[in-house]
């Protein structure tokens, strides 16, 4: 079953006019756009990282899109 959540509590996040937060399972997905400044050029199709918190995976789509995914609290 998928439960669709607009309430995101990661500051850069909420900075930003469109979120989408999903929750399936046991897993959170959060697909935003992505405003922070990058002080290095990103790949321009994919990049995978860590997030800011533990558990955390960021995942930055065509320099625009950051897709969040983590285990549901």
């Amino acid at each position: 079953m998928t439960h669709s959540n607009a309430v995101v509590t990661q500051p850069d996040v909420v900075k930003g006019g469109f979120t989408v937060g999903l929750r399936i399972g046991g897993r959170e997905i959060s697909i935003c756009r992505d405003y922070r400044k990058r002080y290095y050029t990103p790949n321009p199709i994919i990049e995978w990282r860590t997030g800011h918190a533990s558990g955390y995976l960021e995942l930055l789509f065509l320099r625009i899109w950051l897709i969040r995914l983590c285990a549901a609290r």
